[in-house]
């Protein structure tokens, strides 16, 4: 019973191997061929968390759990928000840095290819026991013995691997710094040189009645400022003008202005001159 079981696929688990299986491929070959390195992070932490599922579902739970909480909970994320915060364009991953590690990745790929299908194949053709032995003592248990018995010296030649990963990656991001480090008054001058905009940005919505990141702060004059506004939002084309709003609210208060005062136009073109031209000034602001 015990064999015929561990060779038994119900109908459930057929259906959640082949769409969940299908989602993984795609989250794989999705990590190699995105162009951005940050959506190459997350589809191969989508594929992470599928492969924990997977686990899970086989009565691996400790292997299950590490695979989210470690790998995909903690490392990837943190390869990912590295990746945002250094910002790796597409343009990076063009220059070899190594000559022919290209030719060495794709040798390196056909040997894994090999091992899979190696791997796939000697488990295809041999008896296994199913979960219910592998399981006896415990899932804890059951892996510690695989790891720290039969399958020791690859784990160990995995962690070595690791570490000269680690390090290589570090060694290769290095940039060895060829002249003098500038001073903060030495790039303060450089930007007074450049004429770029020394003071703090202006807040977004200023004098437009609004005070929405879109929407651009007015000048006096009623014109949008583009300084108010991020550049990522200008970009895209995501900001609102309430500039000719504002223009018609001040041309109607102009206009509600001359009407009280009666005047058609609040500007003197003719205030005399001299001596005279001031008397007369301060006698009509006087009847004011």
């Amino acid at each position: 019973m015990t064999s015929v079981a561990a060779y038994t696929t119900s109908t459930g688990e057929a259906f959640q191997f082949w769409v969940l299986g299908t989602v993984a491929v795609i989250g794989a070959l999705s990590t190699i061929l995105m162009k951005r390195a940050v959506h190459s992070a997350l589809c191969l932490a989508g594929t992470m968390i599928i492969l924990a599922v997977f686990y899970l579902a086989n009565g691996a739970y400790f292997l299950g759990i590490v695979q989210i909480v470690v790998y995909t909970g903690a490392i990837m994320m943190l390869f990912l928000f590295v990746v945002m915060l250094v910002g790796v364009t597409a343009a990076d991953s063009l220059t070899e840095t190594i000559k022919g590690q290209r030719w060495l990745a794709a040798l390196c790929g056909l040997g894994f290819a090999v091992l899979l299908f190696a791997g796939i194949g000697n488990a295809s053709v041999k008896d296994f026991n199913g979960l219910g032995k592998a399981n006896e003592g415990g899932n804890v248990e059951g892996l510690a013995a695989l790891i720290f018995t039969k399958y020791v010296f690859a784990f160990e030649i995995t962690g070595a691997l690791l570490i000269t990963a680690t390090v290589g990656a570090m060694v290769l991001t290095h940039r060895e710094r060829t002249e003098r480090a500038k001073t903060q008054r030495e790039l303060a001058e450089e930007r007074v040189r450049a004429g770029k905009h020394l003071p703090p940005l202006p807040a977004p919505g200023v004098y437009a009645r609004h005070n929405a990141v879109d929407i651009a702060g007015l000048l006096p004059d009623g014109t949008p400022s583009e300084l108010t506004v991020n550049k990522t939002l200008r970009e895209r084309g995501q900001i609102r003008d309430v500039s000719t709003e504002a223009l018609e609210d001040l041309r109607a208060l102009e206009q509600r202005s001359t009407d009280r005062l009666e005047r058609p136009d609040l500007r003197r073109t003719d205030t005399g001159s001299g001596a005279g031209g001031d008397r007369a000034e301060q006698t009509e602001e006087a009847s004011k």
